[in-house]
């Protein structure tokens, strides 16, 4: 009698075999999509975290270097930096118009 684990000496190697069997199958349906989601969440929220900074110092890296290319003009300093305000903005607002002008599709 094959499942009689009083006759049966593998039974016990057998068993062992069946629930590594069964756990690893419930793992790889529950356990590892969900731990595929939360690297998804945490890489994304990571990058996006990055992604503002990154912008951000863009912006005054971009309003600075106007800032010193106008001082490179004899402009002086307080207009220099009303300009390069001006001018910063006036380019995000050309890309935002560009932006606002490609929202709805042609169809």
């Amino acid at each position: 009698m094959p499942g009689n684990p009083f006759t049966d000496p593998n039974w016990a190697a057998d068993l062992a075999d069946t629930v590594e069997r069964v756990v690893g199958s419930v793992r790889d349906k529950t356990t590892k999509p969900l731990v595929t989601v939360t690297r998804g969440v945490v890489y994304g929220l990571l990058a996006a975290i990055l992604g503002v900074a990154a912008l951000v110092l863009l912006i005054v890296m971009l309003t600075r270097g106007t800032q010193e290319l106008l001082d490179q003009f004899k402009v002086r300093r307080s207009a220099a930096v009303y300009i390069s305000y001006l001018a910063v903005g006036g380019i995000f607002s050309l890309l935002g118009l560009f932006v606002l002008s490609k929202r709805y599709s042609k169809d």
